[in-house]
């Protein structure tokens, strides 16, 4: 990741001075603007008086812990936000992208693999004007309609039982009520929409929504999906999503299921229960 070609602002939330001074170096070497902050409140303080466009976020901290932050600052911003923790436990990830964390990074890190998750989050759609040294504002091409699909008629995926995704608005409904997604829930559910009943990998999954072949740890999309289909359960009974045993997950459009034979290949398919998706194995 080079020199990013506006002044972005990236929050450092740190109570240990060495990790924070790391991450603050490898930040301002990406081209950062950057503030940090030792505690929780402290950090949400920073969050509103100086809106951020990157939160880097350790759980553990005095006053508030690192969840509480996440939840504050994700209320009035999209911001990226990614955890750097030493805590491992599945549950910890579980909790932290559920309330709306973009990525997960282990202590102790690597800056050339914070720099590079940090890029691959910038190479996704956000807010307009945001650009890195790859994509530079300057020669970023307009936005032109394609001449089937007028500017005032935005595109649509209709997957069955009434679950419709708006892609020109990042906007998913069910039975008209929009069902509220993290930004990745959103591309994990529209990358599998527009591959409608074929297999998708985790690995292909992870290349094309994180962009990075350097975010090695599979098991998010597997945390990713499995809050996915949580929020979807809230809105309908409707099961759309598929776990393919051993290789990744399959869509397939409600109400129009081919049905799977025993001995057709290694892509039967059981419908799982929600307790089973919570735990967001595979199994």
């Amino acid at each position: 990741m080079g020199v990013l070609v506006q002044d972005l602002h990236a929050l450092v939330v740190e109570d240990d001075p060495d990790i924070s001074s790391a991450l603050v170096e490898t930040l301002e070497g990406a081209g950062f603007r950057v503030t940090s902050a030792r505690d929780g409140r402290a950090a949400v303080d920073v969050a509103a008086a100086d809106p951020p466009d990157l939160v880097t976020l350790d759980l553990t901290l005095p006053h508030m812990d690192g969840i509480e932050v996440c939840r504050r600052i994700r209320e009035t911003s999209d911001c990226y936000i990614v955890i750097v923790s030493a805590r491992s436990d599945e549950v910890d990830k579980l909790i932290g992208l559920e309330v709306g964390a973009d990525d997960f990074v282990l202590k102790p890190f690597s800056p050339r693999e914070l720099r590079a998750r940090v890029a691959a989050l910038f190479r996704r759609p956000r807010s307009a004007g945001t650009t890195t040294d790859e994509t530079p504002a300057a020669s970023q091409p307009p936005l032109v309609p394609s001449p089937s699909q007028p500017a005032d008629e935005p595109s649509t995926i209709s997957c069955g039982a009434g679950l419709v995704i708006n892609s020109a608005r990042r906007e998913v409904q069910v039975d008209h009520e929009i069902v509220d997604l993290t930004r990745i829930e959103y591309d994990v559910l529209e990358y599998l929409a527009t591959h409608l009943s074929r297999v998708c990998t985790r690995e292909e999954m992870v290349l094309a929504i994180w962009s990075s072949a350097l975010t090695h740890d599979h098991h998010l999309v597997d945390v990713h999906v499995a809050n996915l289909r949580g929020k979807l359960r809230r809105h309908s009974d409707a099961t759309w999503i598929h776990t393919i045993r051993g290789i990744g997950y399959r869509m397939d459009r409600e109400g129009q299921q081919q049905e799977r034979r025993a001995g057709g290949g290694p892509y039967l398919v059981a419908r799982i229960d929600s307790e089973d998706w919570a735990r967001g194995l595979d199994f």
